[in-house]
């Protein structure tokens, strides 16, 4: 039987040895280079290592600076089978406090993974909670969020708005506290189809976000050009990416970036929408 070769000692190598173990071994290492090669030739090495540093320091900051260039005001979810998991229209009951599901917020610490309504438990798509962690980690400075749901009944409104109160994305911050506190307490987000509202988000949904001219008498209003936002919807009653376009086209405005979802949010279209974003822009 063949025996592999061993690896040859590097410095990720040395990193897994005892702390005298690694200075025994880097002792070694410089006298032998400064033996054969002499003081001179052993402070250029170390002045390259030192410079190599220097330019892998200056690469992470600039691409940092590249990302932070290229998001979006406003990031825009729908709710049902986009942003979670399931339609509140198909609900049974409005979910209580005794209704929380708790377990592991993807290694983030214990908090409300779920709600129950009735025997259906209500969860967020691996990619919403990774993306709204994100955020509240303040990964995306400039960025603030909303959501966008044509629910079809009251009774589906309330069961969503009932869930977003409860569904944490870190142990005691959940979905609506960070809904709100973008906007400094306004509640910004268009849930429903009553009036004013409809099933059409790109007639009255997305031109309620948006209205500038209306900001300071509309508490709905952000002032956020459509060209500065980003928009999920899983679009599976009804192309809401491609209405919300073509509405834009329509009222002679560069468009709203969208993603469709018909999968959820999950990591690979949050991805997708932050590198559309940053094409268009």
């Amino acid at each position: 039987m063949a025996v592999a070769a061993p690896r040859s000692a590097g410095p990720r190598s040395l990193r897994r040895l005892r702390p005298r173990a690694v200075t025994c071994a880097w002792t070694v290492v410089t006298v032998g280079t400064l033996g054969l090669l002499g003081l001179q030739n052993g402070l250029g090495f170390t002045n390259t290592v030192l410079g190599w540093a220097r330019d892998l320091r200056k690469r992470q900051a600039s691409q940092s600076s590249r990302c932070l260039r290229a998001v979006p005001e406003l990031c825009v979810f729908d709710l049902d089978a986009c942003l979670w998991d399931k339609e509140m229209f198909e609900m049974e009951e409005i979910p209580g406090e005794k209704d929380a599901v708790r377990g592991d917020l993807m290694g983030r610490g214990e908090g409300v993974v779920g709600v129950m309504s009735g025997h259906e438990k209500i969860s967020l798509h691996r990619g919403a909670l990774k993306a709204l962690q994100g955020h509240a980690d303040g990964k995306y400075p400039g960025m603030r969020i909303a959501v966008a749901s044509s629910a079809d009944t009251p009774f589906a409104e309330k069961v969503g708005r009932k869930a977003l109160s409860m569904l944490e994305v870190l142990p005691g911050l959940t979905v609506w506290q960070m809904l709100l506190r973008d906007w400094e307490g306004r509640d910004v987000n268009q849930i429903g189809r009553q009036p004013p509202l409809s099933s059409n988000k790109a007639k009255t949904h997305f031109p309620r976000l948006k209205d500038a001219e209306r900001f300071l008498t509309c508490p709905e209003a952000t002032g956020v050009p459509f060209d500065r936002m980003l928009f999920f919807d899983d679009c599976l009653w009804g192309d809401h990416c491609g209405m919300v376009a073509q509405h834009c086209r329509e009222a002679n405005q560069q468009g709203v970036v969208t993603v469709r979802t018909p999968s959820g949010l999950q990591e690979r279209e949050w991805q997708m929408g932050l590198r559309r974003y940053e094409e268009e822009h």
